[in-house]
């Protein structure tokens, strides 16, 4: 059974940055591509910034220059550094994970970022 638990999201000022980190079990790391999603009320859910064929990033025009997405194949976890936040980067951001082989998908539970002004 493969579990993705999201830690780091929480209350922080304009201009503050946070660190997300994603830790997966039950899949072997190595072989996945992942992203991280944002979704802000009554807004579609959005991709912020991804890992494919383990060393391609892509990133939303939105975040470019701010954050940063990195794997750590070894610990099972994917990471997101947020510098430089704005309040219109408070959403529920979620961890995703595609097995490249079997293409399955899989969702963490989410977590609360809120960027205050």
């Amino acid at each position: 059974q493969v579990q993705l638990v999201e830690s780091g999201g929480g209350l922080v000022q304009a201009g503050g940055s946070l660190r997300l980190s994603c830790v997966a079990s039950g899949i072997i790391f190595s072989l996945t591509d992942i992203a991280w999603y944002r979704q802000a009320p009554k807004q579609q859910r959005e991709m912020v910034a991804n890992i494919l064929s383990g060393s391609i990033t892509n990133y939303a025009d939105s975040v470019k220059g701010r954050f940063t997405i990195s794997k750590d194949n070894a610990k099972n976890t994917n990471y997101l550094q947020m510098n430089n936040l704005k309040s219109e980067d408070t959403a529920v951001y979620y961890c995703y994970v595609k097995h490249r082989i079997n293409r399955r998908e899989y969702w963490g539970q989410g977590t609360q970022v809120t960027v205050s002004s």
